[in-house]
């Protein structure tokens, strides 16, 4: 496994952001997407794989977590996502034979994109048809307790609260030791304009901040995506997988990882690289 906290990061202009980024390996863009509460070191057992299997493995910094910058604007709804990627993609130097690979956060993006890419993969947050229809059920609900929490004033204050986003990943990912990624979130998200970033994706997400109209709205994947979820994610219910693949396109695979939470590629690296390195070698 590659040290990620001695690679220099790099920076790029994409989208009207400055991105900071990790790199690995040389060959075809293998673009990776972190999610929430995370960053880009969270590709650290997959990168030196992809890189070793001839792919120039990149993961950015999303929008607004340092060090990218804040976007200057505000936006972080679905479409600005999916906008990073088609100029990430560009400015990268990804062609035909690129792929992508996205983690809660990430994953939305993912679904957006699929024509820009030979191979996709999402992970821990299913399509968004799936998503919606049990999203509303009571336990699922409770798990989101954080989602309507991030819609007040209090949430800044609540996030930034000593166990706060501990507790998430303790709830998310049971029995897994966080304290080296968690050391890597406070250092993204030390800086209240930071933090306030990362909570502005949920805002937008239920329309407490209007979309800003500047990007075009996302695509369904046109492209067969490969779907994993931890079977004991405790950020979003597994039975929220049972109807996924019927929201995929065809030649689509969902995947159930067994003995893993939320953050599995994580928990579980070994079984979630292989599948990703199988999906990507199809």
């Amino acid at each position: 496994m590659a040290d990620l906290t001695a690679m220099e990061i790099r920076t790029t202009h994409a989208n009207g952001v400055e991105f900071a980024y990790l790199a690995q390996g040389d060959g075809p863009l293998a673009l990776c997407l972190h999610g929430f509460p995370d960053t880009a070191h969270t590709w650290r057992h997959l990168m030196p794989e992809l890189a070793e299997r001839g792919y120039r493995a990149v993961a950015p910094f999303l929008r607004g977590y340092a060090p990218t910058e804040v976007p200057a604007d505000g936006a972080y709804e679905d479409a600005a996502l999916v906008a990073d990627v088609v100029a990430l993609h560009e400015k990268l130097g990804g062609d035909e034979n690129a792929v992508l690979i996205g983690h809660d956060w990430g994953a939305f993006p993912v679904y957006g994109t699929t024509e820009r890419f030979r191979r996709s993969v999402a992970m821990a947050v299913p399509p968004p048809g799936a998503l919606l229809a049990g999203f509303m059920e009571y336990e699922q609900l409770k798990r989101s307790f954080y989602i309507f929490l991030f819609q007040t004033g209090l949430a800044e204050q609540a996030a930034a609260a000593d166990g706060f986003l501990e507790g998430l990943w303790r709830d998310w990912s049971p029995g897994y030791d966080a304290t080296q990624d968690l050391e890597f979130v406070r250092r993204s998200l030390a800086a209240p304009a930071n933090l306030a970033a990362a909570i502005g994706y949920y805002r937008a997400m239920l329309g407490t901040t209007p979309p800003s109209g500047r990007y075009p709205a996302p695509s369904a994947p046109s492209r067969p995506v490969l779907y994993l979820h931890g079977a004991q994610d405790g950020c979003l219910g597994e039975h929220l997988v049972k109807d996924a693949l019927a929201h995929l396109p065809e030649g689509s695979r969902v995947e159930r990882v067994d003995g893993a939470g939320h953050f599995l590629h994580l928990e579980r690296p070994r079984r979630v690289n292989d599948l990703v390195l199988d999906w990507l070698r199809d």
